[in-house]
């Protein structure tokens, strides 16, 4: 790839890690990530604050082409700097160190092994459904599984992504499933709203608001840059085709569940999916339910595990952490970022015991979302300042897409400061956080 001078004097890059994700893996590793355990359990909220069915499924629509179109965008900015560490690496090449140091941080230290402790908790509860287990044994059988998958994952990132494309396609049959019977055999009920529902529209923004939660994740295939066998092509490629498909899924699912309960009914339900499996398949159905959340979860946890690991990797490679002579190193036998798993690991066991990780992650995401507005806007940068980098493929429809993605972003930050001040603000402060830690490398650098 011709690069310019000036970007490749920037990042060090790492040289040692194998090349051995395809372009289906990369797929999976999209859909994997972003259908977690959201599907399941956000259609209730979504509903309820939408205030009709109609409405709700536009939300739903609204939120897939905000993600879409931030997609579309990054995918130019990560085919053009194919590096390992994603975001981190486009913001640091785009907006400089200091952004992309505080980025990583947050990363680092909360949200991805607080991310990792909650999946793994939600597996551990997830599993009581099979076999009771009281509160230190499900602590106990979360660490457990992570331990599992970090063993997996050091051992070879192709089997790492192998199990991811398993779980993936094993959590689709069950949605799809549900999707297909639940549109064939639905009773359509009528979309007549319970008493004291908010009105039709009057609370769109927060619907769409929880479908953006649900559609987290997709950037992360980016993470992985350097290990993919064809960067520049399959990073695009996987995260359009990944979300596409996300996206048709959420909605015939949320068509599906609507066709077959009373709107009333899913508004009610804190487990939704059981709920419409129960009634379609009897009372094997929870059950069957509850193994595609099993699976479903599973796979997230690996997928945020394999490709959160790349983020203190990448700082490491690049001299932004403390002990990062430690952080960076590749184990020589396996080719995989080994102490970075074990450093991320060891913070997630902390989390998993404090039972503090979704008070910790829920600081982040306010702060995230700067990030992530700041990484879509960056492609007005990339294509002023850096010309004279390739781009193998081009956002279509430039500017108006990333202008959608960037106002989509930006209704999410209004919306969490006016709705949720507080956390909004200590998000922020953990973030500067950062800053003084910044300086102390700086000096000793």
């Amino acid at each position: 790839m011709k690069a310019s001078k000036n970007l490749n004097s920037v990042i060090i890059l790492p040289k040692k890690l194998k090349r051995e994700i395809g372009f289906l893996e990369a797929i999976t590793v999209v859909i994997g990530m972003v259908i977690g355990s959201g599907i399941f359990f956000k259609p209730s909220i979504v509903f309820k604050n939408a205030g009709s069915p109609t409405i709700g499924i536009l939300a739903w629509v609204a939120g897939g082409i905000i993600t879409i179109a931030s997609g579309l965008t990054i995918a130019e900015i990560a085919a053009a700097i194919p590096k390992t560490g994603g975001i981190f690496i486009y913001l640091k090449e785009l907006y400089g160190e200091k952004w992309a140091f505080l980025f990583g941080w947050v990363q680092t230290v909360i949200y991805v092994p607080g991310s990792v402790a909650a999946l793994a908790i939600v597996l551990a509860t997830q599993a009581t459904n099979f076999v009771p287990m009281s509160g230190l044994e499900q602590k106990s059988f979360a660490i457990l599984m992570l331990l599992v998958i970090t063993t997996a994952n050091v051992l070879s990132t192709k089997l790492a992504s192998k199990i991811q494309f398993i779980a993936t396609i094993a959590k689709l049959i069950p949605l799809f499933i549900i999707i297909a019977l639940g549109l064939i055999k639905g009773t359509a009920h009528s979309f007549s709203l319970p008493v004291g529902t908010t009105a039709a529209g009057a609370g769109f923004g927060a619907a769409m608001l929880g479908t953006l939660w649900a559609y987290d994740g997709w950037v992360s295939v980016s993470n992985m840059a350097g290990e993919l066998k064809n960067p520049i092509k399959d990073i695009p490629r996987s995260i359009i085709i990944g979300l596409t498909i996300t996206i048709i899924v959420y909605v015939l699912f949320n068509l599906a569940i609507i066709n077959v309960i009373p709107i009333a009914s899913v508004i009610n339900s804190n487990k939704v999916a059981s709920d419409v499996a129960s009634v379609l398949f009897g009372k094997a159905g929870s059950l069957f339910i509850s193994a595609g959340i099993l699976i479903s979860i599973f796979g997230a946890l690996n997928g945020y595990l394999m490709t959160g690991v790349r983020i203190p990797f990448a700082m490491a490679q690049n001299k932004l952490l403390p002990y990062s002579k430690f952080l960076r190193k590749v184990n020589q036998k396996y080719q995989t970022p080994l102490n970075s798993y074990i450093f991320v690991a060891a913070l997630t066991c902390i989390y998993i015991f404090s039972g503090s990780f979704n008070t910790l992650t829920d600081l982040v995401v306010f702060v995230l979302w700067i990030f992530f507005t700041m990484a879509v806007a960056g492609i007005f940068i990339l294509r002023t300042k850096h010309k004279n980098l390739v781009r193998p493929y081009k956002v279509p429809f430039y500017p108006i897409v990333p202008l959608i993605g960037i106002i989509g972003g930006i209704y999410i930050l209004v919306s969490t400061i006016l709705t949720d001040t507080l956390k909004a603000f200590i998000g922020i402060a953990i973030t500067l956080i950062g800053l003084p830690i910044y300086w102390y490398i700086k000096k000793n650098k």
